[in-house]
C-alpha cells in the first residue's frame, strides 16, 4: 500500500526512470566505451556521444536500438492507457526492468543514433504522469477501476459474472482481446458491451468508443422470388464426401417435383411479398471435427435419415429464393460469420451476417466452442434441427439441471418452437420434416396393376437388425409370402439371414423404390424408429406393418433414448404412420402375439390400397410449410405476458356496464375460442385458431388436444396464463400463485389450488402431473399439414 501511495508522485516516477536509464549509460561505458564530446548544454535525455569502437560492436548497436523499438511499444500503450495509477506503476516497473535487462557484449562504436528515441522515450514517459494525474482525479466520476459494481434487477447476474471474470479472465485470452486488463472496470466494459450481463456504463457512453462495432443501418428488404433451377445449389452442397454425393443425388432426382411445387405455392400465394432471408446452414453431424460417422456408412447400410431431411431442407430454402450459405465445417462457419480463426472462444461482436441459422446440436456445440457465438445476443436466429424433439423441460438450462432433466443434449435455453423436428411428434417443437417421392395418376395405376400380392420386403439394412428373436414371426411371414430383403454385405462374409429370404443387397435409391412398387408388404422390424423408408414405402403403395411396443419405448426404459432431451413415449416403430395415416395403409401389432401376427398377415393380403402421401411430405407441401415458418416465426422480438384488460359494454335498459370475456364457448364443443367481439393481439399462429381446453389429471396437452381434434400450440399459452382463463372455465381457486414448474397453467380439484407459469420458456404442451389438471391451448390445423392453422398463410 505504501508504494502504491509513493508511485502516486510525480517525481518519484521520473526517479525511477532515470535510474533505468543512467544504469543503462553506466553498462555501456563499464564495458568498455567512453563518452566524447559532451556538450554542457544538453540534458541526459538528449546527449550526443561518440564512442571508440570495432566493428565486431555494430551488431550490439543494432540489438540496442531493436530494444529501444520494444520500450516504445510499450510507451504508445501505455500512453494509451485508460487505466489506474496502480496499472500505471506496475506498467512503469515493467518499463524499468526492461532497461535494466539490456546487457550488450562487447564495446559499443556509437549509440548517438538512438539519442532521439531517448528524448521520445522521456516524452512519453512524462504523457504517461500527466494522464496517471488525471486519471486520479477521474476516479472520483466513477471511470477508473474503482468502479462500483451494478446491483441492478434487470441484470441480476451481473454481479457473479464480475466474481467470475476477477477469477478466471486470464483464462482465455479472448478477454484481453477485448481489453480486459484485470481491473473492475475492464470487466464491466467487457460484461456491459460483448457480453449482455452489466447494465452499460453511462461514462463509457460519454468519453469512450464501445467494443462493438458499430451497427450498420439495416438493409433495404428484398423480395424472395421461387426458383426452379438447382444448378447453383448444387454447386453449394460441395463435393469429397459420400454422404454429400447422396444429397446431390436425392436433389438432382427431385429436382422436377421441386419446381412444379414451387409453381403451385406460387399461384397460391397469388405472388404477394415474401421478405428474402439471409440464411446460413451449418450441418455440424457432416463436419470432420464431430467425428463425420455417417459419411463412411452411406454405402454400407448407415442412417440415410439426417441426410434426407438436410437435402431437403437446403432445397426448400433454395426454391423458396432465399439466399443461401451451406457450411460443412468449421472454417467455412468461421469465414461466413467474419470471425478470424484463432480467436478461441471471443463473443461474435457486432450485427449476425445473417437472418436465420439453421443448424443441429453438433453446430450448437461448434459454435460455442469454437466461433463463441454469443447465444445471448444471437441465439433468437437459430433454428436446430432435432430428429427426435427437445422438450421445454430439458430446454431450460437451470430448471433441468434442479429437477433431474439435465442431458447432454438440449439446457440452450432456446424457445422450444426453434428446434424442428423430423415428425411432428413433439408440438412444443415446430415442425420440420421432408419430403417422399410423389406419383402422378398414371404412375398410381401401374403400381396397383402390377403388385406381387405375395411379396414382402424388411425394413432392416444392417445384418444386426435380424438378430435378436426374428425368427419366430418371420416364420409365420414366409408361410404366406416371399421375404425379399436389402440387407448390405462384403462379397466374402454374407449376411446372417434366414435361408428362405431372397437378399437383393443395400439398393440405390431407384432400385429400392422400384421392389417396393413391386411388394405388398414392407414390414419394420422395430428398429430405426422414426426413418423415412415406411413413408416412401405408403407413398409407392405398400401396406407398413410395424410392431406395437408394451410398454412404450422411452428414456426411462429403453437405451436408445436413454439422454435425449424427452420424456416422449414411443408406441411403435413409427408413432407418425399409426397415429396420422393408420389403417389400411398402417398396422400396428404384438408381434409377441402368433396370432394376432398371423391374422394381420392375412387381412393385408385381402387388403387393396393406392399409394398414399401425407401432403405434408409432399414438396408443395414442406414448401408451404417452411415458408410460413420464415415469414412469420420471431423469436428475437420479445413476447411480453399478456395482461387481460377490464372490457366491459353497456347493460341492457341503460344498466351499468357488464364485463366482455375474452373467451367464449364454442358451438358444438367443451373448448372456449377467443372472443370474436374482442381485438386480438398480434400473434402467429392468429389468435383465431385457439381452442382452449382443460386436461385430466396425469394427461398431458399433447394428448388432451390430439383427442379432441386438435394441436396443442405453445405459443398460445401466454394469452391463457392468467386469472380470466380460470374464471372462464370456472375453476375453484383458493389460491392462484405463480410459479417456475412446466405443468402450469394447471389447478388441483382436490386442494383447489391455481397455478401460472413465471417462466416463459418452461411453457410446456408435454408436461403433466398425476395431480394437475392443465390448461391447453389447442388449435386446429390444416387438412394434411398439422403444423399450420387454417388462417396460418
Amino acid at each position: 500500500m505504501v508504494r502504491r501511495c509513493l508511485v502516486t508522485f510525480k517525481p518519484f516516477r521520473i526517479f525511477v526512470v532515470g535510474i533505468g536509464f543512467f544504469s543503462l549509460c553506466f553498462l555501456m561505458t563499464s564495458l568498455g566505451g567512453q563518452f566524447s564530446a559532451k556538450r554542457l548544454g544538453d540534458s541526459p535525455f538528449t546527449i550526443r556521444t561518440e564512442v571508440l569502437g570495432g566493428v565486431e560492436s555494430r551488431g550490439v548497436l543494432r540489438k540496442i536500438s531493436d530494444m529501444l523499438e520494444v520500450i516504445l511499444k510499450r510507451m504508445d500503450s501505455l500512453s494509451k492507457l485508460d487505466n489506474t495509477s496502480s496499472t500505471d506503476a506496475r506498467r512503469l516497473d515493467e518499463l524499468s526492468s526492461a532497461i535494466n535487462r539490456f546487457q550488450p557484449a562487447g564495446l559499443v562504436e556509437r549509440i548517438q543514433a538512438i539519442a532521439q528515441n531517448v528524448s521520445n522515450m522521456a516524452t512519453r514517459v512524462e504523457q504517461i504522469l500527466q494522464n496517471s494525474m488525471v486519471q486520479g482525479r477521474v476516479v472520483r466520476d466513477g471511470t477508473s477501476s474503482q468502479c462500483e459494481i451494478p446491483r441492478d434487477p434487470h441484470f441480476p447476474e451481473c454481479p457473479g459474472k464480475v466474481d467470475w471474470m476477477r477469477a478466471r479472465w486470464t483464462s482465455d485470452p479472448c478477454y484481453a482481446f477485448y481489453g480486459v486488463d484485470g481491473s473492475d472496470c475492464s470487466f464491466l466494459v467487457y460484461l456491459s458491451e460483448v457480453e449482455w450481463f452489466c447494465p452499460p456504463l453511462v461514462w463509457r457512453n460519454q468519453s469512450s468508443p464501445p467494443i462493438q462495432y458499430v451497427v450498420q443501418p439495416k438493409a433495404p428488404k428484398r423480395q424472395a422470388a421461387f426458383r426452379t433451377d438447382l444448378s447453383v445449389l448444387l454447386d453449394q452442397v460441395g463435393a469429397g464426401k459420400e454422404s454429400l454425393s447422396f444429397m446431390k443425388r436425392r436433389i438432382r432426382r427431385l429436382a422436377q417435383q421441386w419446381a412444379a411445387a414451387a409453381n403451385r405455392l406460387d399461384a397460391k400465394l397469388e405472388q404477394r411479398w415474401r421478405d428474402q432471408k439471409k440464411i446460413l446452414v451449418h450441418v455440424g453431424f457432416l463436419t470432420e471435427e464431430s467425428g463425420d460417422v455417417f459419411s463412411p456408412k452411406v454405402l454400407k447400410g448407415g442412417p440415410l435419415g439426417e441426410m434426407v431431411q438436410w437435402a431437403d431442407i437446403l432445397t426448400a430454402l433454395h426454391v423458396l429464393g432465399h439466399n443461401l450459405k451451406i457450411s460443412m465445417s468449421v472454417k467455412e462457419l468461421q469465414g461466413f460469420l467474419g470471425v478470424p480463426p484463432g480467436r478461441g472462444s471471443c463473443p461474435l461482436t457486432g450485427p449476425l451476417p445473417f437472418d436465420l441459422i439453421y443448424t443441429d446440436y453438433h453446430g450448437m456445440q461448434q459454435m460455442k466452442q469454437h466461433m463463441g457465438l454469443s447465444l445471448k445476443k444471437h441465439k433468437c436466429h437459430i433454428r436446430v434441427i432435432d430428429t427426435f424433439g427437445t422438450e421445454p423441460a430439458y430446454n431450460h438450462e437451470e430448471y433441468a439441471t434442479l429437477h433431474g432433466y439435465r442431458t447432454n443434449w438440449g439446457y440452450w435455453n432456446l424457445n422450444a418452437r426453434q428446434y424442428m423436428t423430423m415428425f411432428p411428434h413433439t408440438p412444443d417443437n415446430s415442425f420440420m420434416g421432408f419430403v417422399s417421392e410423389e406419383l402422378n395418376e398414371t404412375e398410381k395405376k401401374s403400381i396397383q396393376q402390377n403388385k406381387v400380392n405375395n411379396m414382402a420386403v424388411v425394413y432392416g439394412k444392417e445384418a444386426s437388425m435380424w438378430k435378436q428373436g426374428k425368427d419366430g414371426f418371420l416364420q409365420i411371414l414366409h408361410n404366406y409370402m416371399e421375404v425379399h430383403g436389402t440387407v448390405y454385405y462384403e462379397t466374402q462374409r454374407p449376411p446372417e439371414v434366414p435361408a428362405f429370404v431372397k437378399n437383393h443387397g443395400l439398393l440405390p435409391q431407384h432400385e429400392l423404390q422400384q421392389l417396393l412398387r413391386k411388394a405388398k408388404l414392407f414390414i419394420g422390424f422395430g428398429f430405426p424408429y422414426e426413418g423415412p423408408a415406411p413413408l416412401e414405402a405408403i407413398a409407392n403403395g405398400c401396406i407398413f406393418l410395424q410392431p406395437k411396443f408394451t410398454p412404450p419405448h422411452s428414456s426411462l426404459n429403453h437405451e436408445f433414448f436413454r439422454g435425449k432431451p424427452t420424456s416422449r413415449e414411443v408406441s411403435s416403430q413409427h408413432p407418425y404412420a399409426e397415429q396420422y395415416i393408420g389403417r389400411p395403409h398402417v398396422m400396428t401389432v404384438d408381434y409377441n402375439n402368433s396370432l394376432e401376427f398371423d391374422s394381420a398377415i392375412r387381412e393385408i393380403m385381402r387388403t387393396q390400397v393406392e399409394p398414399y402421401l401425407p401432403y405434408e411430405y409432399t414438396c408443395e407441401g414442406m414448401l408451404e410449410r417452411v415458408h410460413a415458418y420464415i415469414q412469420h416465426q420471431d423469436f428475437c422480438s420479445l413476447e411480453p405476458p399478456f395482461v387481460p384488460t377490464n372490457l366491459s359494454r353497456p347493460g341492457s335498459a341503460g344498466g351499468s356496464r357488464v364485463p366482455v370475456p375474452l373467451f367464449v364457448p364454442l358451438p358444438n364443443s367443451t373448448a372456449l375460442g377467443w372472443a370474436s367481439n374482442v381485438t386480438a393481439p398480434a400473434a402467429w399462429p392468429p389468435l383465431s385458431s385457439l381452442r382452449l381446453i382443460v386436461s385430466q389429471e396425469g394427461q398431458s396437452c399433447v394428448e388432451t388436444c390430439r383427442s379432441a381434434g386438435f394441436i396443442c400450440e405453445p405459443a398460445h399459452f401466454r394469452f391463457i396464463n392468467n386469472k380470466e382463463a380460470l374464471r372462464r372455465l370456472e375453476v375453484q381457486c383458493d389460491v392462484v400463485d405463480s410459479e417456475v414448474n412446466h405443468i402450469l397453467p394447471a389447478f388441483s380439484v382436490l386442494r383447489r389450488e391455481c397455478g401460472l407459469q413465471r417462466e416463459p420458456l418452461l411453457f410446456s404442451c408435454a408436461g403433466y402431473s398425476p395431480k394437475f389438471r392443465r390448461l391447453c391451448p389447442c388449435r386446429d390445423f390444416r387438412r394434411g399439414q398439422v403444423a399450420l392453422c387454417r388462417d396460418c398463410l
